[in-house]
């Protein structure tokens, strides 16, 4: 690459070294003009602020004659001090030129300040009129200062006109300048590019050539290069790939035979077991066992057996058919009651479970067998380890653009490891669950809401464990598709 560099970096280097020229070039003439003009500038707006102060000292002297406050006095304090530092700076502005006129204004500068200071003194030692008469004199001073410094700026305007001219000059032969650079510096690139870009392109159009046999699949024909710089080396690599690819072609074809063989074996073998598994059970057989079952309890006069083998078939039932497919919430909340008065059974007084359900929030669509899990765990983790059992409090309510499902238990609780875990959905499914467990539910309400806020862990070590899950209103747009074995 070491040619092909040179030639860039001397590219580079002549236009730097010519935009450098430039932008000091024309950064010292600006420079200057500007120095120039803001000297003048100066000038003008130091003399008007003088002409301002003075009047507000004589409005300040007027207002301390009619109310001698503290504050008044203060005030003309400070307009003349103000007086005096632009006197220095007017001072500083003093030439051949324009000296008498600014002696004559800086003259009566001092003087507006004398007299304030004495219609001051007269009205502290209580000689008003006095002090009125000062004050009248100290508007007088005040016009003449305002008069002599339109005298000041007129001779200053006349003085430094010339100096307006050479200035107009430069800025138009500056502007000549910076065009004719710029003519210059476009020929010029566009010289030293087009000679640049010859010595490139004609090799790689070579190269670009061959490129596009080999893409057609012509790996006969030699790929030479008749460069002396790195496209002799892009092109020895150009023929080197052309051999290894005619050699690899033959290898690529039957490594494809190899693995289309090999993806039809992998998809016998799941076929085989999907229907190993579905052949060791049949769901309508196991219904009308439990239902025939149910019937003869009821007839024995087992009532509370028939009900709870009726509980059974309904679940498992519900299982099997709401697993791949969004349902009603109260759907999942009918089955969930079934599911607790199983449960009841078993646990008897050890499980209470508390229902708070907002009757407006049953309508909503719900993954199938999102509930049941989450009360599982509950059970599994706070009421089956306590003697005295526990209890679950179930809500259902509304929040903004979507419902809100809680399920609260007096539990153990968890720690704050424990409870990110669980958000992460890495947690694994308790073996003595349905298989279904919380890593599966998160996953699908993922799914089902497209968002990764769908629920929230509160918990403590010792204060049990609340857990709550959004399920959002409107889906406009959604698509749902999940496996019941996925998670």
């Amino acid at each position: 690459m070491r040619h092909l560099q040179k030639k860039i970096w001397l590219l580079a280097i002549v236009v730097l070294i010519i935009m450098v020229i430039i932008w000091i070039s024309l950064t010292y003439y600006n420079q200057k003009m500007q120095d120039q003009y803001n000297q003048i500038l100066e000038r003008y707006l130091v003399m008007n602020e003088l002409n301002m102060v003075s009047q507000e000292t004589v409005t300040s002297l007027n207002a301390y004659l009619l109310d001698p406050s503290d504050a008044n006095y203060r005030t003309i304090e400070r307009r003349k001090n103000r007086m005096r530092q632009l006197y220095d700076e007017v001072t500083a502005f003093r030439n051949t030129d324009n000296e008498s006129e600014l002696t004559n204004y800086t003259n009566l500068t001092v003087s507006l300040v004398e007299m304030t200071e004495r219609s001051v003194n007269f009205q502290i030692s209580g000689e008003i009129e006095t002090a009125k008469s000062a004050l009248n004199e100290a508007i007088h001073i005040a016009d003449y200062v305002s008069e002599m410094r339109l005298s000041v700026i007129d001779k200053e305007l006349r003085t430094y006109d010339i100096f307006y001219r050479e200035m107009i000059d430069r800025s138009e032969k500056l502007t000549e300048l910076g065009v004719w650079l710029l003519i210059t510096i476009i020929l010029m690139l566009l010289f030293f590019t087009y000679w640049f870009s010859l010595r490139i392109t004609k090799p790689l159009e070579k190269l670009t050539e061959s490129a596009k046999r080999l893409s057609k699949g012509q790996f006969d024909k030699e790929i030479e290069a008749d460069s002396k710089d790195e496209t002799a080396i892009l092109a020895g690599t150009f023929e080197q790939m052309r051999i290894n690819i005619n050699n690899l072609f033959i290898e690529t074809k039957q490594k494809a035979r190899l693995e289309a063989e090999l993806q039809e074996s992998k998809y016998l073998l799941k076929e085989s077991q999907l229907l190993s598994l579905q052949s060791q059970i049949n769901p309508h057989f196991l219904f009308n066992t439990l239902n025939t079952l149910s019937k003869k309890a009821y007839i024995e006069g087992s009532e509370e057996t028939s009900d709870l083998l009726v509980s059974i078939a309904d679940l498992m039932r519900y299982n099997l058919r709401h697993m791949d497919k969004p349902t009603a919430l109260h759907e999942e909340i009918h089955v969930l009651k079934q599911y607790i008065q199983i449960q009841k059974a078993r646990y008897t007084d050890r499980l209470t479970f508390i229902a708070d359900i907002d009757e407006t929030c049953l309508d909503i669509q719900i993954p199938g067998m999102t509930l049941q899990p989450i009360v599982e765990n509950a059970i599994i983790h706070a009421v089956e380890p306590s003697e005295d059992g526990g209890t679950i409090l179930f809500r259902v309510r509304h929040a903004l653009n979507h419902v809100v499902v809680e399920i609260e238990d007096n539990g153990p609780g968890m720690t704050a490891e424990k409870i990110e875990m669980l958000k992460d959905a890495r947690a694994v499914t308790s073996e003595k669950g349905t298989g279904i467990g919380f890593k599966n539910v998160v996953q699908r309400l993922k799914l089902f809401n497209a968002s990764d806020k769908v629920v929230d862990i509160q918990s403590k070590v010792g204060h049990g464990t609340k857990i709550s899950l959004y399920i959002l209103k409107e889906r406009s747009g959604m698509t749902y598709d999940q496996s019941p074995h996925s998670g």
